[in-house]
């Protein structure tokens, strides 16, 4: 994901950006408020001052992380609806959206620290996320393959349940059989035959 602002940035200087993010992302997810940006840029492969240039502050790092992670899950739908069935590609996207769950469970601590600077890190985050379900969801009722009955904004709410009950560590299990339970529930029941 490129700079919000800005020129694009070079090719090397993108991937630094990249890997800083997703090491953010595991360093904050595994040791909190605690993580150090030091710890980041190790695990990223670059130089403290590589991070620094990028993100000035703590807080700046955190929210480009959990932005940068909400992004992935969104902008995973195009590929997933081009190299699969629109049921099978909402079926995969579920399993992104406890990925992404988790990691801002792990994060929450420091989301909550950005929060209180006075930033927002969550601005737009559903907006993006339930529009990107919209885009499978209608994907796979044009195929007829889910119920019509059931709006993205449903679909979102169960999710939600599932993140909120089974994106802790361990629980990937439990999670994955909720989101079978939630899938099945959306395939279209066939008509009843009458009895003679």
């Amino acid at each position: 994901m490129a700079r919000e602002t800005g020129r694009p940035l070079r090719a090397d200087a993108q991937r630094n950006r990249d890997k800083i993010l997703a090491a953010a992302v595991r360093v904050f997810t595994e040791e909190g408020l605690d993580a150090h940006s030091e710890r980041v840029a190790k695990e990223a492969g670059v130089g403290t001052g590589t991070l620094y240039r990028n993100f000035p502050t703590r807080e700046a790092l955190i929210e480009a992380a959990y932005r940068n992670e909400v992004a992935r899950l969104c902008e995973a739908v195009p590929e997933l609806l081009a190299t699969m069935p629109p049921h099978e590609a909402l079926r995969a996207w579920t399993r992104r959206f406890i990925d992404y769950a988790t990691a801002k469970l792990g994060m929450a601590d420091a989301l909550r620290a950005v929060v209180a600077s006075g930033t927002n890190p969550y601005a737009e985050s559903h907006e993006l996320i339930q529009a990107a379900l919209t885009s499978l969801m209608n994907a796979a009722t044009a195929t007829g393959t889910i119920r019509t009955d059931i709006s993205p904004t449903d679909m979102f709410a169960a999710l939600a349940g599932i993140a909120l009950t089974s994106a802790g560590p361990g629980q990937r299990e439990q999670a994955e059989r909720l989101l079978d339970l939630t899938l099945d529930g959306l395939r279209p029941t066939p008509p009843r035959t009458p009895a003679n």
